[in-house]
C-alpha cells in the first residue's frame, strides 16, 4: 500500500535520484522546493518541471527569502564571525528547508520526510537534528542507504536515472552545486581531491579578466546592527542581500577555496562564493568597531564563535543558540549609521563610517592631540606595565 512522503527537493542529481528510488519502494512522493534565493526564474521553472517529469504526486515551491534573512542573516551579520574565520555558513538555509518540508508533511497528514543528504557530509546532521527538534517524524535518506553498497555514489545515481529515461545535467555530473540567497558552494571532482579547481568550477563571481574597470562604491545603512538601506533606499533585508550579490559578484568579491573541520570529523573542501554577505560583514564590522566599547569588542567575538559553531554543526534549535542571540541583540543597540564600501576587485573595504554613536573623545585624536597631560600619560604607562616591568627587573641578568 502506497504511503505519502515529503521530499526536500532541489532538482539536482541527489534529490532527482530520490524520487524514483522512493517510488519503487511504495512511496507517494510529494516534493517541496524552498526557494531561499540564488535561483532565477528560469531555474525555478526547471525545478518545477523536473519534479513533474519525475512523476511526483505533488510539488510546491515556498518563498524562503524573508525567513532566511530574519532567522539567519540578521543574527549572523550581528555576530560578525565566519566558521573557522573563513566559511560564511552558506548552507544555513537547510534549516528553513526542513521547516518548509515539515509544514507540507502536516498539510498532507504524514509523518514521513525524506532528504537527499549523503552519509558523509554535514547536511545530514543539520536535516536530522532539525527534524528531531521540531517533532516526531520518520526520516528516510536514500543516498545514505545506497552508500552502504555503492562507493561511486554519484555515478550510480546517474546510471540509475538514465536507465529510467531521465537525463542528467552535464554540470551535475562533475560537481555538487548549492545556491541560495546566502551564496554558492561547489564540491566534487578535483575539488574533493585537493587539486586546483578546473575551468568548469565557476559560479557567480566573475574572473579577473571580466571585472569592470571602474571601482564600485555603495552605501549601506544600519539600524541596531541590521542593514535597512542600500544607497539611501530602504529595502527589505533579503532584497538588499540579493542586490549586493549581483553588484559585488561582478568584481569577484567573496570567492574562496575552503578546507575545514566537518561536524562528523572529516576534512571538507569546497569552493564558496558569498559576495553579498562579504560586503555586509565588512560594513557591519567597520560600524560596530566605532560604536562598541573596548570590552564589548574584545568579548563579543567569543559569543559569536560559539553561535557560529552551533549553527554549523546542526544545533539551530538548541536553547544555547537562543541565549547567545539575546546577548548579540543587546550588543547592537547603538550600531546605527552608514558605511561606504568600495571595491576595485576581489576585496572590499569600508572607506567611510558615519554614526551619532562613534566613541570619539572631545579634544583627543589618536596620535595627534589629547586632552590630558604628559604626566598623566607617563603615570598610566607606569601603572599599566608594572607587573611586566617588575618581572624584567627581578630576572634581569639571569
Amino acid at each position: 500500500m502506497s504511503k505519502d512522503i515529503v521530499l526536500a527537493f532541489s532538482g539536482g542529481l541527489d534529490t532527482s535520484f530520490c524520487v524514483p528510488y522512493l517510488q519503487e519502494r511504495g512511496w507517494n512522493v510529494h516534493t517541496v522546493f524552498a526557494d531561499t534565493g540564488g535561483v532565477d526564474a528560469e531555474e525555478r521553472a526547471f525545478i518545477e518541471d523536473r519534479a513533474k517529469e519525475l512523476g511526483v504526486a505533488s510539488h510546491v515551491t515556498v518563498d524562503g527569502g524573508p525567513a532566511i534573512w530574519k532567522t539567519f542573516v540578521r543574527p549572523f551579520v550581528q555576530a560578525g564571525e565566519a566558521y573557522q574565520q573563513q566559511y560564511p555558513l552558506l548552507v544555513s538555509d537547510r534549516y528553513l528547508i526542513v521547516e518548509a518540508a515539515l509544514k507540507r508533511c502536516n498539510e498532507l497528514g504524514t509523518r514521513s520526510i525524506a532528504h537527499g543528504c549523503t552519509g558523509m557530509g554535514n547536511d545530514q546532521v543539520r536535516f536530522d537534528l532539525t527534524v528531531k527538534a521540531l517533532g516526531d517524524y520518520e526520516i528516510i535518506a536514500p543516498i545514505r542507504e545506497i552508500q552502504k553498497e555503492h562507493t561511486q555514489t554519484r555515478a550510480y545515481e546517474q546510471e540509475y536515472l538514465e536507465a529510467r529515461g531521465f537525463g542528467v545535467r552535464a554540470k551535475q555530473k562533475a560537481y555538487t552545486i548549492n545556491e541560495n540567497l546566502l551564496g554558492l558552494t561547489m564540491s566534487g571532482g578535483e575539488i574533493d581531491r585537493f587539486e586546483a579547481p578546473g575551468e568548469g568550477a565557476v559560479g557567480w563571481c566573475r574572473p579577473r579578466s571580466e571585472w569592470p574597470q571602474q571601482a564600485l562604491q555603495i552605501t549601506l545603512g544600519f539600524e541596531k546592527g541590521e542593514a535597512v538601506s542600500l544607497n539611501g533606499q530602504r529595502l527589505p533585508g533579503e532584497q538588499i542581500l540579493a542586490q549586493l550579490n549581483g553588484l559585488f559578484a561582478e568584481y569577484g568579491v567573496g570567492r574562496g577555496v575552503y578546507t575545514g573541520d566537518t561536524t562528523i570529523g572529516l576534512k571538507g573542501r569546497i569552493i564558496y562564493e558569498a559576495p553579498g554577505l562579504t560586503a555586509l560583514l565588512s560594513a557591519h564590522r567597520a560600524l560596530e568597531e566605532t560604536v562598541l566599547s573596548k570590552q564589548q569588542n574584545r568579548f563579543k567575538p567569543e559569543v559569536a564563535r560559539k553561535w557560529v559553531e552551533l549553527v554549523y554543526e546542526g544545533f539551530f534549535h538548541d536553547p544555547l543558540k537562543t541565549d547567545l542571540e539575546a546577548y548579540l541583540e543587546a550588543s547592537q543597540a547603538k550600531v546605527n549609521g552608514e558605511v561606504d564600501l568600495r571595491t576595485d576587485g576581489a576585496t572590499v573595504s569600508a572607506v567611510a563610517v558615519r554614526s551619532p554613536h562613534i566613541l570619539n573623545a572631545k579634544g583627543a585624536t589618536y596620535a595627534q592631540s589629547a586632552d590630558w597631560g604628559v604626566e598623566e600619560a607617563e603615570g598610566f604607562i607606569h601603572l599599566f606595565g608594572m607587573s611586566s616591568t617588575l618581572w624584567a627587573e627581578v630576572n634581569r641578568g639571569e
